[in-house]
């Protein structure tokens, strides 16, 4: 785990693949029958059996973490938690397009979290290039929401998972300067499927029983979208702003739509291809104005 911080590869090679895996998630979610929530407790769980074996290499670092970063590193994990259940929860009742347009407002959380707690300060270019990335992402998702019925409900329930993964993402980033990407992301998975664990027991989810399908997709989850999306990002945490990861995402509507376009015969319409290509500005942009060289 530790290689990625001695590797040359450059930073924008980081950003495409964690936005590619994170895509993915809301086709996997898709494919499953499993509740939302036992979902999410799997993918989770599963990540950190998939990191045991670098388990050893940190030992020393578990033991400085003070308790206060504890604290902070359990409640970034709730958070993260919260986000995988309502978030995955809403791809019962509406589109992934729809679902992941939704996400496109966690910049805007991050940004004014940042500001308000950390007192960080975005350029007026930056501003600008976020409206034009978040307009390209709505206008994606636009044809399919639908303000009545089950596909509202799938859409309140998306907007409230982005409140949770600004929150997560902001704690991270406070986080990551003293914590390395393995220990911090290791035990935010942890406390995060901890907390989906408590859920299901409440709501009395069955944890066995499911065919091996299931289990394929739990896995594909796990790997995929968790170690190859949410750790890097993770990771990058310390190199960029939270605002900046935060904005990267953003690309999750336009893969995801992709995705589903080949991979669950969602229609992509031309005008979604197009807000697509203003997405990608508004994020590059974004990224050129916001980090230093």
């Amino acid at each position: 785990m530790n290689a990625m911080n001695k590797t040359k590869i450059p930073i924008p090679i980081y950003l495409l693949i964690g936005i590619i895996a994170i895509s993915f998630s809301s086709i996997f979610v898709k494919w499953s029958d499993a509740s939302a929530s036992i979902i999410a407790m799997y993918r989770l769980f599963m990540t950190n059996v998939l990191m045991l074996p670098f388990l050893w290499n940190y030992r020393n670092e578990f033991k400085r973490i003070k308790g206060r970063d504890w604290l902070r590193t359990a409640i970034s994990g709730i958070a993260l938690g919260l986000h995988f259940l309502f978030w995955m929860d809403s791809l019962r009742y509406t589109t992934v397009a729809s679902s992941t347009a939704i996400l496109t407002l966690e910049p805007i959380f991050v940004l004014v979290g940042a500001f308000l707690l950390y007192g960080v300060r975005t350029s007026r270019t930056s501003l600008i290039a976020m409206c034009i990335a978040i307009v390209g992402a709505i206008c994606i998702g636009w044809g399919d929401f639908q303000f009545s019925g089950e596909a509202l409900k799938g859409d309140v329930l998306s907007f409230v998972g982005t409140i949770a993964v600004a929150f997560h993402m902001l704690l991270g980033k406070s986080l990551r300067e003293r914590i390395s990407a393995y220990v911090y992301s290791f035990l935010v998975f942890f406390f995060a499927g901890l907390t989906l664990a408590v859920t299901n027991v409440y709501s009395g989810e069955s944890f066995t029983g499911y065919p091996w399908k299931e289990w394929g997709i739990f896995f594909l989850l796990a790997f995929v979208s968790t170690i190859f999306g949410h750790y890097v990002f993770n990771w990058l945490l310390k190199y960029m702003k939270a605002s900046s990861v935060s904005m990267t995402v953003l690309g999750e509507p336009l893969g995801a739509s992709i995705l589903a376009y080949f991979l669950l015969g969602e229609k992509i319409t031309t005008m979604q291809l197009l807000a697509g290509c203003l997405l990608l500005v508004g994020v590059a942009i974004f990224l050129r104005s916001n980090e230093k060289p």
